[in-house]
């Protein structure tokens, strides 16, 4: 019985170190990219399970890597989320990490070459914005958005369509990772500033950063509005009623947000607006 339940610890932390519900999401959001907006029979496409395994296992890796460096920040943002050093040391973490990378980079090889090489881009840029870049103000948010829009755009680079409708997801889940990035940080200024990161809550203050995220959310809008007037793939009732609205209630919110509880519902609110995008593809 000892036995038994030191397994399902072990599993539950790995779980919890892993963000099992993020990594869902990602799989989700690739297999909903193959399916409808490229079109292919998802369930006995081997080489998309493949990808979607080794960009899976990669973003594992990443919140691995993310949660060995910030376990002190962590201690004071999110002591109840912390792992690393209570049920997995942090020798283990870093094996757990080399295992996942080396494993996503091999079959991310078996697909192709192209995907192989977008793979060790992805496994250094996360173990750099591990490392340094989220302690910089707005790069490592930057570079957050950008790993999240081409976990969608690879799919065209196995399939190699060349679809509008992928460029738009993908611009559509770069913005909306910036800006949930950025809200992350107001939600974590406490631990972030006590250890000496430089992120935009801390060297502008909130209301300033308030004023970054109003920009992003406008430059997404006229970005997203620009694309469909030339590509013409979508009607404007669409975007209002799956992103407009929702937008309009987050910055609600944020104009009256301040408190790190009001924070992190905007966080969490972010994910709704993802999750809404990627089950919106079931309806085109």
């Amino acid at each position: 019985m000892a036995v038994r339940q030191s397994i399902r610890d072990l599993v539950a932390s790995l779980l919890k170190l892993t963000r099992f519900g993020n990594l869902i999401i990602i799989g989700l959001a690739q297999y909903f990219t193959a399916g409808f907006l490229v079109g292919v029979h998802t369930l006995d496409d081997i080489r998309l399970f493949l990808l979607s395994t080794s960009t899976v296992l990669i973003a594992a890796a990443g919140y691995v890597i993310n949660d060995y460096y910030d376990v002190k920040i962590d201690y004071i943002n999110k002591p109840e989320r912390v792992v690393i050093g209570k049920s997995i040391t942090r020798r283990y973490a870093i094996l757990f990490h080399g295992a996942l990378s080396g494993l996503g980079i091999l079959l991310g090889l078996y697909v192709s070459w192209r995907i192989a090489a977008l793979n060790i881009v992805s496994v250094f840029l996360l173990w750099f914005y591990s490392n340094n870049l989220k302690r910089l103000p707005f790069v490592g948010n930057f570079t957050v958005a950008l790993l999240t829009g081409l976990s969608i755009w690879i799919v065209d680079v196995l399939y190699r369509t060349g679809s509008s409708l992928i460029v738009i997801y993908a611009v559509f889940a770069f913005f909306i990772t910036l800006v949930r990035e950025i809200i992350k940080d107001m939600e974590d200024l406490k631990g972030d500033d006590t250890f000496g990161c430089r992120t935009l809550p801390i060297i502008w203050g909130i209301r300033r950063t308030k004023l970054v995220i109003y920009f992003v959310l406008s430059l997404f809008s006229i970005t997203v509005l620009v694309l469909n007037h030339f590509y013409k793939v979508l009607p404007l009732e669409y975007y209002f009623i799956f992103l407009f609205i929702p937008l309009f209630w987050m910055v609600y919110r944020l104009i009256r947000a301040d408190t790190k509880r009001d924070f992190t519902i905007l966080s969490a609110f972010c994910k709704v607006i993802m999750l809404l995008g990627i089950l919106s593809m079931g309806l085109l």
